[in-house]
């Protein structure tokens, strides 16, 4: 959400975008033994050169927007990569597994959400009621949100049990295909040639590591 309120929709689910990078790194720092075959490894480098030609040539582009869109990056591969080493050594599915980490959520940081957020609750409701928002319609699309996000990080875990993490990374970026057209063409953002061609290169990775992931690494 940081990265958002920074730079364009487009632009933050083009690094988003990079996610498999980051999902086979911390693979390997987390799961020892983890390996992939070299076409996979040479699969991530349009990924990344897509990711920074994009970056270069974005008009919106800044530093603060970019970092916690990386940091967004790191956390959530880290969350998947953990939690599929979680699955298979603990006796948890994907249901039971999401529900226990949405509730240790929840029960870390709403004592900060409280403490850091609260005081801002009345400015949100007088500034929506200033756009002719009542507070039950604000309630209800508010939850409405919150119960599609649910919905949206549970099904990732369902997936996720079913194949490897690296997998799940792919398949989350190529959602973001259809997220940066529309977002260019609901919000008009500004696109350059090069951000354009950035974002292409990125996908194309993408498309080639789907098909060379099945490609086992040649045993030692």
């Amino acid at each position: 959400n940081l990265s958002l309120r920074q730079m364009a929709v487009s632009f933050t689910h083009t690094i988003k975008a990079s996610e498999p990078f980051f999902s086979v790194v911390i693979g390997k720092m987390f799961v020892p033994g983890t390996s992939f075959h070299p076409a996979v490894y040479a699969s991530l480098v349009p990924i990344v050169a897509g990711v920074t030609l994009a970056s270069v040539s974005e008009v919106s582009f800044n530093w603060v927007g970019f970092l916690t869109a990386m940091a967004s990056n790191i956390s959530f591969q880290s969350r998947n990569v953990l939690s599929k080493k979680f699955m298979g050594d603990v006796n948890l599915d994907n249901l039971n597994l999401f529900a226990w980490i949405s509730i240790l959520s929840f029960a870390t940081l709403a004592p900060f959400a409280l403490a850091m957020d609260a005081a801002k609750y009345s400015g949100v409701v007088a500034a929506a009621a200033d756009k002719g928002v009542e507070l039950l319609p604000l309630l209800g699309k508010l939850c409405t949100c919150g119960f599609l996000h649910f919905l949206y990080n549970q099904f990732s875990y369902v997936v996720l049990q079913r194949v490897n993490p690296v997998t799940h990374a792919v398949g989350n970026t190529m959602k973001r295909v259809a997220v940066i057209a529309s977002s260019i063409l609901v919000f008009r953002n500004p696109v350059t040639k090069l951000n354009l061609l950035g974002t292409g290169i990125a996908i194309t990775g993408v498309a080639i590591y789907s098909q060379v992931k099945k490609l086992k690494p040649k045993s030692a």
